[in-house]
């Protein structure tokens, strides 16, 4: 079988041609680390391979081993990547893009329109931003592997519940993919805190494309308008086929999302101070239905007050957060690299100050393993999610409350 996966990078290329790529590596682009590259990859991977890993059981999380998918669909694009980089083209880099007009070429631009399509088939479309120590074979892999668990459907239990098929885009960030307990650490959270502006610029072009798009629902809703009227004498079945076509061509109706996990939370809290930075107003744009902050490597009042995410909420419908407490990468990031109280362990430090729109799912009960820290892809941790997106409510997807607050919500093990 062939993977495709969609994604956007400030990694350099290596090989000879920029648009041409044999992979992308750890460091910045050497164009700037703000420098966006967009394209997509393909791969090969045995069918029954992965048919067995996403049936393939773990304790506590049921079928579907997310984590051995990622570990395997590594070695595929290690042996076997295609890199199609979308070619772009700036005459004037000094002047500004749209005063070119159509001498610009954007690599951005044709990402969105094939997306465009993509979602016009029914699909919502999910940013994934990955952490700490991950390659660029990794990057597309856990992208891959996160695809195919949180589109898996487990007849058992989901019967009666909306299916809400997504893709996933990849935004890979240099990562040293070493895990040397100090230097690799270090060096990856100045990458991270360079990516930001890359990640930034990323959203702000997501943004101007949804503005772009809201004009071509307006125009199209006067076309619609305009064609009922025109056909006014013909039967109705006639105009409603009419209508229809036109809806699928330039209506989606799907959703945006955005998961980031482990230090990629560091990334898009520092992301949103560069879209604050260029957004008119005092509130960020709103770009996605759900922020699902997963592991976060980052401050455990990272969300309230004036604190540097606090405005995630801003840019979303909802956030959700996922933590565990045995997460021992976390635990690492807490003993050996003075960051203390992670919000990816034990969750907000005080859930009554977070903003309404933000609640939180503990895993502990559920995640098993050495590191416990990739557990978002696995059975029915990314199951949780998948019915997130499909518009669940906590309670509504089998979580149990905690007590703690009315925000805080636990995944449950389920009995044999």
């Amino acid at each position: 079988m062939q993977l495709c996966v969609y994604f956007a990078t400030n990694r350099g290329h290596e090989g000879p041609e920029r648009f041409a790529p044999l992979r992308y590596g750890s460091r910045f682009s050497r164009d700037g680390m703000e420098n966006l590259r967009f394209g997509r990859v393909l791969f090969d991977a045995d069918d029954e391979q992965v048919r067995a890993l996403l049936d393939q059981r773990r304790d506590h999380t049921g079928a579907g081993d997310g984590e051995a998918l990622q570990d395997y669909l590594s070695k595929c694009v290690a042996s076997s990547q295609r890199i199609e980089c979308y070619r772009e083209s700036i005459p004037d880099p000094q002047l500004n893009e749209q005063a070119q007009g159509q001498a610009v070429k954007l690599g951005s631009a044709a990402l969105f329109a094939e997306l465009q399509q993509d979602m016009q088939q029914g699909r919502d479309l999910m940013v994934l931003v990955h952490g700490f120590n991950v390659s660029w074979e990794e990057a597309v892999a856990t992208a891959a592997a996160f695809e195919a668990m949180v589109n898996r459907a487990e007849p058992a239990l989901d019967e009666g519940l909306p299916v809400k098929s997504v893709r996933v885009l990849l935004f890979t960030w240099p990562s040293d993919g070493a895990a040397l307990p100090w230097a690799s650490y270090k060096s990856d959270r100045a990458d991270a805190h360079g990516t930001s502006g890359a990640l930034g610029r990323a959203l702000l072009k997501l943004r101007d494309q949804l503005h772009a798009l809201g004009r071509e629902v307006r125009q199209s809703s006067v076309r619609v308008r305009a064609l009922r009227a025109a056909m006014a004498g013909l039967p109705n079945a006639e105009v409603e086929r009419a209508i229809a076509q036109l809806e699928a061509t330039e209506l989606c109706g799907q959703k945006l999302h955005l998961l980031a996990h482990s230090m990629g939370n560091y990334v898009l809290q520092n992301a949103l101070a560069r879209v604050h930075e260029f957004s008119p107003g005092k509130q960020l744009p709103r770009l996605f239905d759900t922020v699902f902050l997963c592991a976060p490597d980052v401050d455990d009042d990272a969300l309230e007050g004036s604190a540097p995410l606090a405005r995630v909420h801003q840019v979303s419908q909802s956030v959700a957060i996922y933590h565990n407490r045995n997460d021992m990468a976390l635990k690492m990031s807490d003993f050996t690299k003075g960051n203390p109280d992670r919000l990816g362990q034990g969750g907000a430090a005080r859930p009554l100050l977070l903003h309404q729109k933000v609640y939180q799912v503990d895993c502990a009960a559920l995640v098993t393993g050495l590191t416990q820290h990739s557990y978002y892809t696995n059975g029915l941790v990314a199951r949780d999610i998948r019915l997130a997106l499909s518009g669940l409510t906590p309670r509504e997807r089998g979580l149990q409350g905690t007590g703690q607050a009315p925000n805080t919500w636990a995944l449950v093990r389920r009995q044999a």
